[in-house]
């Protein structure tokens, strides 16, 4: 990480602790998380056509095989731009660990870059709905994966990744209710934590994994 990078994501992680005392004023179920969860850093990843390419890469495979996969991408392109991975065919990007389809999408992230369809050098110029737009109209990126992106990549704070099942259970879990949320109410409820969204992301997200190592109790077993 840049000496740059790494003062952005000290800002955040200030900007995080500061967001987690307004939360638990809003809504008191945040407030239980809140009190619940020690103190959190802003998990600031590369950003740019970099920080894309290797959300694609690291989906549906386990942490371990994310970390080789990428390594053996790093050796074999040598620099990570859209240049040097649409000068490799798709058979050559599968010979360093990626699956046909990832190859495909890394090509088609590449090309959106090179024909102007999006500037990932000067994409915080748009608000989070225009950089979700023209994400998502990149063939193989998802809404979850441009907010997750948007969220720590770029390091925006009021983002939401309400289709995230892991977010959705643990919202379950703090609301004390049977069922999960679907998607779009739960963008309704998450209006309300504006403009800290990506916060009371994150404090979902931690509470979630600290109930499932048996770290913190679920409190609607309570």
């Amino acid at each position: 990480m840049t000496h740059d990078r790494q003062r952005q994501a000290e800002r955040l992680t200030l900007r995080l602790a500061e967001a987690r005392e307004v939360l638990a004023r809003l809504d008191p179920r945040l407030e239980m998380i809140h009190r619940s969860t020690p103190p959190l850093e802003w998990r600031l990843r590369t950003g740019g056509f970099e920080g894309l390419f290797r959300m694609i890469v690291e989906q549906q495979v386990s942490v371990a095989a994310a970390a080789s996969i990428w390594r053996r991408v790093g050796e074999g392109l040598g620099e990570i731009t859209p240049g040097r991975v649409l000068s490799m065919e798709v058979e050559a990007l599968r010979a360093l660990g990626l699956s046909g389809q990832k190859a495909r999408y890394a090509h088609e992230i590449a090309r959106a870059h090179t024909e102007g369809r999006i500037d990932f050098n000067h994409l915080e110029r748009l608000d989070d709905g225009a950089a979700i737009a023209a994400l998502t109209a990149i063939k193989g990126v998802g809404r979850w994966t441009a907010e997750t992106f948007l969220m720590f990549c770029e390091g925006r704070v009021d983002v939401f990744p309400a289709g995230d099942v892991a977010l959705q259970e643990a919202w379950r879990w703090a609301d004390r209710q049977e069922t999960r949320l679907k998607e779009r109410d739960f963008y309704e409820v998450a209006r309300a934590w504006a403009p800290y969204r990506s916060v009371a992301a994150q404090m979902l997200w931690y509470w979630y994994g600290g109930v499932k190592r048996g770290e913190i109790p679920r409190m609607d077993q309570g």
